[in-house]
């Protein structure tokens, strides 16, 4: 047990009735829903980086978390205190799951050899701290963004030297990935994009951007890893132009690489809003195309506009994603990661399990409704009667292979077809979601 959290005891589920703010109001693991129980369904996994990591910094000011593992010191000793703290928390949150960045668990070194060696170290007691808690890895990734070295991308670097740095790197965390049990690999390309035109050569860094996941996916199929690659979409910002910006753009590298079958993608909240999108629009998008892995369950704040990386605490902001997600069979191998932090007020130790809580509550919740909708079938209902005739005599002969725009329109003009307009009925689907939150 960690000394961080020695006064906070494992979180149980006491209901909606209960006044102990440690305590899970909705999130009861053992609740079956759609034919599965809640843990089943969820996945639930809370992220190493923003929750033991994140000092509190901001833009405009200073770490305000004064935890233990963040003194100065050993840095590697402090590596291993904070191990500590994360499973203890991992054990008495009881999210299944956790999630890193190589950088997370384990300090650069002055030289790459003894980078590797202080993570061997740490993913040795890592491994341990697993088996006595029987937690796992959901995925593991590689920080490619934060060091200097990295400052104009890591894989579209202008520099050669940094993508073999970088495919290095990337190799030591997929092969301590496989050895911990993970069960996907993701690829977050933090500064994969640029700033201006005037110094970017943007077919190059494309084109290394494609070489580079054909490599990861090639050493996946040597090492025998059997979990999922996947690419997380992210608009903007660290870069005004990331070649990651969406979902849409994503599967557009995935397929210029030619790697439809081998690479699906993380899905955040909080970056499909910042690119312009909503979070159903990114995970339908994804599962139209056969595309979607996992997802970062977060939220962003419009009167913000930038990454905030909060927790989740409205169900209407999920119950339409939610909806396509387990009306198409889950998430299988993947998982609701906490990509999220506390605010910078939020400095203590009790904050960081309000957060999961509130959150895992707030899914809990929006997965009953989401039941609720699925089984009543009154949106499927309403979505199938709009695209009907897609089905009958005009929509078949269209999608006849040996139908041509000239056999169309002698048809059209024989049958005098003249369409008449039909009420997409937005407003009472809106009325009706209403009922459910």
């Amino acid at each position: 047990m960690s000394e961080y959290f020695k006064d906070i005891n494992h979180i149980k589920f006491e209901g909606p009735e209960s006044e102990n703010p440690l305590s899970f109001k909705f999130y009861n693991e053992d609740q079956v829903v759609l034919g599965k129980t809640m843990k089943e369904h969820f996945r639930f996994a809370t992220c190493y980086w923003h929750t033991f990591t994140w000092p509190g910094l901001d833009p405009f000011g200073g770490p305000t978390l004064e935890r233990p593992w963040m003194q100065v010191g050993d840095p590697l000793k402090m590596a291993e205190i904070k191990l500590d703290a994360a499973f203890d928390f991992f054990n008495k949150i009881k999210t299944p799951f956790f999630c890193f960045h190589d950088r997370d668990i384990a300090p650069e070194g002055n030289t790459y050899k003894e980078t590797k060696k202080n993570l061997d170290h740490i993913v040795e007691l890592m491994e341990k701290k697993m088996e006595e808690t029987k937690m796992k890895l959901l995925w593991g990734t590689a920080n490619a963004f934060s060091h200097k070295r990295y400052m104009s991308g890591a894989s579209t670097n202008p520099d050669p030297e940094v993508f073999a740095f970088v495919a290095t790197q990337v190799k030591n965390c997929m092969d301590i990935t496989k050895r911990l049990g993970g069960e996907n690999y993701v690829l977050w390309g933090g500064r994969e994009g640029y700033e201006t035109i005037l110094n970017t050569n943007m077919k190059l860094e494309m084109d290394n951007l494609s070489r580079f996941l054909e490599l990861v996916v090639d050493y996946k199929h040597k090492i025998g890893f059997k979990g999922l690659i996947l690419l997380e979409p992210k608009p903007h910002e660290p870069t005004k132009h990331q070649y990651d910006f969406d979902a849409a753009s994503c599967l557009a590298l995935i397929r210029k690489a030619g790697l439809e079958k081998e690479v699906k993608l993380n899905i955040e909240v909080n970056h499909a809003t910042l690119s312009g999108h909503n979070f159903e629009h990114e995970i339908a998008y994804a599962i139209a195309n056969n595309a979607l892995g996992s997802i970062d369950i977060n939220r962003g704040d419009t009167m913000l506009g930038w990454d905030t990386d909060q927790f989740p605490n409205n169900p209407a902001d999920l119950i339409l994603a939610f909806y396509h997600i387990f009306s198409n069979g889950g998430l299988k191998n993947g998982g609701f990661n906490f990509d999220a932090k506390i605010r910078r007020q939020s400095i203590d130790p009790e904050d960081l399990f309000y957060a999961h809580i509130g959150a895992m509550d707030v899914c809990a919740k929006t997965l009953i409704a989401t039941e609720k909708l699925i089984n009543e079938g009154i949106l499927s209902k309403h979505i199938d009667e709009r695209y009907s005739n897609w089905y009958k005599d005009l929509g078949n002969f269209i999608h006849d292979k040996s139908t041509n725009l000239e056999k169309i329109s002698q048809l059209v003009v024989e049958n005098k077809i003249n369409p008449k307009p039909k009420s997409g009925q937005q407003e009472l689907l809106e009325n009706i979601l209403n009922k459910y939150l």
